[in-house]
């Protein structure tokens, strides 16, 4: 559990009791009670957005200002303001997270040289880093071809393997999910979801909706489960990693109502790509996700 600071300046700390403990939750009801918003008619995704930036308000890098112009979202805006926002958590491949881990090295060796504890330079937001884009194809066909091929992805790669070993063991908030074990679009992106985070934040158990961005373009897939995911550049997630926000335009939304459930089988990666084909073919051009809060 990470550990961060808020001074809840719209004073919307709640608590809710649980089987599992006792959690508090910044309440977006709060604000529409104190006439903030019409928070109910909100779509779902700006709610999410909303209540990262309510949780985060600390009238330094997250004013109330910004806060306010998020809760007055309009759905058609001539203009629209920027906000910071922290997503909850990062996720990498490795042709981007091996620069982001020799940086984080890096910063090691500065600060031992300057004379402190370079224990103290790790990830404040924990990221996931899934080695996947080193897969090639040299044997297909018979039933060894995956040992075949794992075996030789580990001697072409065995330097960088063993860096990112040694990562894994050296830094606090990141985690290697080593070579073979799924593309980061074909499996990990729902299986590391958390939808909801817990943190410790000033001595309590806060829950709070889960966000990621990532250095794939497939990030985005996450959304099918109701987790705000964008993908990034390795710089943006470095910085994100580090613990500094993503400035960016209060976002449209493009609603897509489904009906039914998917049938057995059918991952939220197939009805986001569905939605995505669906939609360019409609001319919208720009799909960042879609989220999927219920049966509804």
């Amino acid at each position: 559990m990470a550990t961060q600071k808020n001074t809840d300046v719209f004073q919307a700390r709640s608590d809710l009791q649980t089987q599992d403990g006792n959690f508090s939750y910044f309440s977006l009801a709060k604000l529409e009670q104190d006439g903030i918003g019409a928070i109910n008619r909100l779509p779902f995704s700006i709610k999410i957005i909303l209540e990262n930036l309510l949780r985060n308000c600390d009238e330094y890098v997250v004013t109330s200002d910004h806060v306010k112009a998020l809760a007055n979202w309009q759905p058609v805006s001539e203009a629209r303001s920027e906000i910071p926002y922290k997503p909850a958590r990062v996720i990498m491949q490795d042709f981007t997270g091996v620069p982001a881990v020799v940086d984080l090295a890096a910063l090691r060796s500065a600060m031992a040289r300057a004379g402190g504890d370079p224990q103290k330079i790790n990830p404040i937001v924990p990221v996931d880093l899934v080695v996947d884009h080193s897969v090639q194809v040299d044997e297909y066909g018979h039933p060894k071809a995956l040992l075949r091929n794992s075996e030789i992805e580990f001697k072409r790669n065995r330097e960088r393997y063993e860096f990112l070993h040694w990562g894994q063991h050296a830094f606090k908030n990141f985690r290697v999910i080593p070579p073979s074990s799924g593309i980061i679009h074909q499996v990990n992106l729902e299986y590391l979801a958390r939808v909801v985070q817990i943190n410790q934040e000033n001595g309590l158990v806060v829950a709070f909706p889960d966000t990621v961005v990532g250095t794939d373009s497939h990030t985005p897939m996450v959304n099918g489960l109701g987790v705000v995911g964008w993908g990034v550049g390795g710089i943006e997630a470095e910085a994100v990693m580090l613990g500094q926000p993503i400035y960016m335009l209060i976002p449209d939304v493009v609603g897509f109502k489904l009906y039914g459930e998917p049938q057995p089988g059918v991952t939220a990666t197939d009805v986001a790509l569905t939605v995505v084909e669906t939609s360019r073919a409609r001319g919208c051009r720009k799909i960042c996700g879609i989220f999927w809060p219920g049966n509804q």
